[in-house]
């Protein structure tokens, strides 16, 4: 697990810029998440990551283009 959580946050922060209060706040949560999914019995590390990855991106709304900015214009 926490080689999975390690993979997700040093990706994660490769995407964003943000301050170590922000990191630690992500980190608690997808920590949290992917808790929740092994508990559910996803064991594979590789989809654990990408799945805490999506999950962050969720969250802090880079995967929605109109919160990305995006108008279509």
């Amino acid at each position: 697990m926490d080689a999975a959580i390690d993979r997700i946050m040093m990706t994660y922060d490769l995407l964003l810029n943000r301050s170590a209060a922000a990191s630690a706040e992500a980190r608690s949560k997808v920590t949290d998440y992917i808790k929740m999914l092994i508990e559910a019995g996803e064991t594979d590390p590789q989809r654990l990551a990408v799945c805490g990855l999506t999950y962050l991106r969720e969250l802090d709304g880079s995967i929605d283009p109109v919160k990305a900015g995006y108008t279509g214009l």
